[in-house]
């Protein structure tokens, strides 16, 4: 072990890691405490990010798409045709909740026949690149625990018929956890209990990938960022992009009408006069039920984690450096006897960054309303709520065979 390293193993007090001082250690391991961040350590001890005034902000609303949808899709085509939109798929997580071991887009959704997430999403990208006859270019984040088995899958399955040619895959930055005394926890004798920094951490991944460089090569200028547990959203939706471009925003999201004051999705608004995300657990209960003269919610328009960038935006963003949040979790860890434990309560924390700060750091965004029935089916749970069950009703609802 190099000497820096011993010495902030020293200096901050690290009990798990004291027993490796002056000893060799596995490679991993040291690389790993070579290129973590310690400074995560202070933020556990430091106060909540406060949050600005909330107001409301309104939407693009259906009415008004349908309305200018052929304006709309002759612009987003258009940018397409000439290779200016690119997608973004964040696929870093396993499907644990699913009871599934396994990246989460490996996960068969079919009744009848086998149909997994990824090739569900793979053919809403489809339906796109025929209809405007061109390829999108697609980057795929995965992370240090499914980057093989991910790629491996896409290759043995034959990139489920798109054009390998423009499929890009990149690995999701990994931080350490720590308990809640600040100690780093071990996973293995050869690694920390490393955990994926979040989904505001894309874009740096991507840019460590070198991945600027084929965007720049193939003329990208906007990103269509989306959640690999959403089976039904359009990927590089001409008509989003359309609207996003001829609103003159650096960015846009797509949103959903919230099926009451209550539900668990964050919701478009105003932050300090910028448009902004707040989360459900952050509405007061007069925020969550205010409503205008109609009845309409006034923070009723929720996020789907689809969202489009300017790479001009991105790159201006990727030059400050986004909050990072403090998250209490449950983290398996190896105890001072080199035992394994399995915690059933949080008992450390994890250091995220958000991809609502980015929308937040931007100069403005267009909230764009989509038909929940046609565009919102996530897959988050085995049973009940935006379960696998009601993933697949959806999906039947819209002429998907499964």
């Amino acid at each position: 072990m190099n000497n820096s390293i011993e010495q902030k193993i020293q200096s901050t007090n690290q009990k798990y890691l004291t027993p490796l001082l002056g000893r060799q250690i596995p490679q991993r391991l040291e690389d790993q405490l070579t290129h973590m961040d310690w400074s995560c350590l202070e933020l556990i001890h430091g106060k909540p990010q406060q949050r600005g005034s909330f107001e409301p902000l309104r939407a693009m609303e259906l009415a008004e798409i349908r309305q200018r949808k052929e304006e709309f899709r002759q612009v987003g085509i258009s940018a397409i045709r000439e290779g200016k939109a690119g997608a973004v798929l964040l696929a870093g997580g396993q499907g644990t909740r699913l009871g599934f071991d396994k990246a989460k887009g490996m996960f068969n959704i079919g009744v009848h026949k086998n149909l997994y997430i990824f090739e569900q999403l793979i053919s809403n990208l489809l339906q796109v690149t025929n209809e405007a006859g061109a390829w999108v270019p697609l980057y795929i984040m995965t992370s240090d625990k499914n980057d093989r088995e991910t790629r491996e899958f896409f290759e043995e399955h034959d990139y489920f018929g798109y054009n390998p040619d423009y499929i890009r895959f990149f690995v999701q930055e990994m931080v350490p956890a720590v308990d809640f005394d600040g100690n780093i926890l071990m996973e293995s004798k050869d690694s920390l209990a490393m955990s994926p920094n979040g989904n505001g951490g894309w874009f740096q991944s991507l840019l460590r990938a070198g991945l600027d460089q084929d965007m720049r090569q193939k003329g990208v200028e906007w990103l269509n960022v989306f959640a690999v547990d959403n089976v039904l959203q359009r990927i590089a939706d001409p008509v989003f992009i359309g609207a996003v471009i001829s609103s003159g925003c650096v960015s846009g999201s797509k949103v959903v009408r919230k099926v009451s004051p209550y539900e668990k999705v964050g919701a478009m608004c105003l932050e300090d006069g910028k448009p902004s995300i707040v989360e459900y657990y952050e509405l007061t209960k007069e925020m969550a039920e205010a409503a205008d003269e109609k009845g309409t919610l006034l923070y009723g328009f929720g996020v789907i984690l689809n969202y489009l960038f300017s790479i001009d935006a991105l790159m201006d963003v990727a030059k400050r450096k986004l909050p990072v949040h403090v998250v209490k979790k449950k983290v398996p860890y190896l105890d001072e006897q080199g035992v394994l434990q399995k915690p059933e309560e949080p008992n450390a924390y994890k250091f995220e960054t958000l991809i609502l700060d980015m929308v937040y750091m931007m100069e403005n965004c267009l909230p764009f309303e989509v038909d929940r029935e046609r565009e919102f089916a996530p897959v988050k749970n085995a049973v009940g709520t935006d379960s696998v069950e009601t993933a697949r009703e959806l999906l039947k609802k819209n002429g998907v065979m499964l």
